[in-house]
């Protein structure tokens, strides 16, 4: 069946599955999958283990996964996010332990003035369009933001890409890169058009940005030596130097997004 969605949104049954009632179970459930990620334990594996346990639904279960690590991976993944300015702790996670934080950030401009930035366009984009249709995102172990969406191998253009696509070019512009090169999977239906969008988008604010498709952008990005945007887990894990551009964006420009901290 064609997605004709006109919005990024929630699922129909998000309302009750990420409703106030549900989230203290939900954030046990990630602790759990932290905890055993901690110890080796196969992620498959586990998250059926504690999915079980906590009679979480596949969407739940895809939620807590998203929003889970191991300790070396946090550690790792910290000690590599470029970070505008400090973070001031605000309290732990309610069930986090020792893994996550709640944590506003203040714009610094000219942090990553004169370098470069890869952006993981797909994953950066459609967080910011789920925030702003008032989807599901998830405020994961790690900080990052990420979104409860799928494409199904298609892009398709929704409401608010063209929104999305100005708040994220005005976030980067407050920073001064020397470039922005967005990459975007090639085998994904439409990646040639939305290139044409970005590219009108930079061009019409004169921003220096270039858009290059690639069958597979993971490794390229994560063997970049330029800061790359992205909240994609295996980028993180690989990548030299981050920036969690996403979350930038949507606490900047959508305060009013639907936001579950697991």
């Amino acid at each position: 069946m064609p997605d004709r969605r006109a919005h990024r949104g929630p699922h129909p049954e998000d309302a009750e599955l990420f409703s106030p009632a549900q989230l203290d179970r939900l954030r046990e459930a990630t602790t759990d999958l932290c905890w055993l990620a901690s110890r080796g334990y196969a992620e498959v594996s586990s998250l059926k283990l504690v999915g079980d346990r906590y009679h979480l639904t596949a969407r739940q279960r895809l939620a807590a996964a998203r929003c889970a690590c191991s300790e070396t991976q946090l550690r790792r993944r910290l000690e590599h996010e470029v970070r505008p300015s400090k973070t001031t702790l605000l309290g732990s996670s309610p069930a986090a332990g020792s893994l996550g934080g709640a944590e506003t950030r203040t714009c610094q401009p000219g942090l990553l003035a004169g370098q470069s930035v890869w952006i993981d366009g797909y994953n950066v984009l459609t967080t910011v369009e789920a925030a702003l249709a008032g989807g599901v995102i998830l405020h994961a172990r790690d900080g990052t933001f990420r979104d409860m969406a799928s494409m199904h191998g298609t892009f398709r253009k929704v409401a608010e890409t063209e929104p999305a696509l100005e708040m994220i070019g005005q976030t980067l512009a407050q920073f001064r890169p020397n470039e922005c090169v967005w990459y975007l999977d090639r085998p994904v239906s439409n990646s040639g058009r939305l290139k044409q969008w970005i590219e009108q988008t930079a061009q019409k604010h004169h921003w220096p940005w270039r858009v290059e498709l690639a069958a597979n952008p993971d490794p390229i990005l994560w063997q970049s030596p330029a800061i790359v945007a992205s909240a994609d887990s295996v980028i993180l894990d690989h990548c030299q130097r981050w920036l969690n551009l996403a979350r930038w964006v949507v606490e900047h420009y959508a305060p009013g997004a639907w936001i579950v901290q697991l």
